[in-house]
Parts: C-alpha cells; structure tokens; sequence
C-alpha cells in the first residue's frame, strides 16, 4: 500500500495530525478519513487537552487541526497557575506553535466569515478547512499543509493574543 501523501517530507515518516474539536463527531470522522491514508491520528476535545498532548507527547506532531470555536467544558475559574489553559482554536494554535516548532496549523469552522472576523484572523494568514467538509477537500488540504514549510510566528511584544502575524 503506498502512503506517501502521508509521509512528512522531513522525515518520510507517516505524519502525526492532532484534531481537535468539541463535537466528537467531527473527530470521529477526521480520523476515520485520515487513518486509512496512513496518518497517525491523536485527538483532543478541547484546547486543555490539546495542550497537554503539545507538551507530552513523545513523538512529533505535524499538523495541528483545530476548530476555531472550542467553548470550555463547564465553568473554571480563570487561573495563572494554570498551564494548559481553555482557549479558543486561534490562541490555541499560537500556543501549540511556540510549544512545538514546525507544528503547521489548519483552522476549521462552520461559519468561516463570522469566526475568522470576530478573531480578527485574517483569511489566508493560515490554512482554513470549511465544515462541512468532503474526504477529497481534507486530504488534499492536509497533503498540500506538509509539502509547505510550517509557518513562523512573530510574537511582538506588546500585542494582544489575536493580533499575531503568521507568516507563511
């Protein structure tokens, strides 16, 4: 069986995508279509989670696909002390990129426009998955994601969390 849409250029290993979302569903279904191309699959149903798979997990992690709406599950008292922090899929990505280096970012909605605007992301600044979504449109995203270097982030000091520039 040939793999090699799934094999990360680097290192002609099958690529380790973490997908992350709220909905279980969506996990379900990114997994059921991505394993059989020979993608190793790890999954996070939220940004607390997520995180903590950023930072203990032993192997690399290629690509980071988030929902950009991922709401806390229940109420937390917002804490300083805490290290893997709810956060929306956006700061989410920034955090797991300073946590990983080369980590690649693909960001998911069901309302693109609203999200990407109420975030002040601005459209192309990263790779943007549509749900619903086909099989087809996935794959060649995530093939196309690892054949591109992975973005930079430029943390200027000063900024607030959603005015990073990501350059590509």
């Amino acid at each position: 069986m040939d793999h090699t849409a799934a094999n990360s250029p680097a290192s002609h290993s099958p690529a380790t995508i973490l997908v992350v979302d709220d909905e279980s569903s969506i996990i379900k279904l990114c997994r059921a279509l991505l394993q059989p191309e020979g993608y190793n699959i790890l999954e996070a149903d939220g940004s607390s989670e997520a995180l903590k798979i950023c930072a203990k997990h032993e192997g690399p992690i290629d690509i980071l696909l988030t929902d950009l709406v991922l709401p806390p599950p229940g109420f937390q008292l917002a804490s300083s002390s805490n290290e893997f922090p709810h956060v929306h899929g956006h700061e989410l990505a920034m955090r797991a990129a300073t946590m990983r280096q080369g980590l690649r970012i693909i960001l998911m909605s069901g309302n693109p426009d609203k999200e990407l605007t109420s975030h002040r992301i601005k459209r192309g600044s990263l790779p943007f998955l549509q749900k619903p979504f086909e099989r087809a449109v996935l794959i060649q995203l995530i093939f196309d994601v690892l054949k591109t270097p992975p973005p930079m982030l430029n943390l200027n000091q000063g900024k607030a969390a959603n005015d990073v520039d990501w350059f590509g």
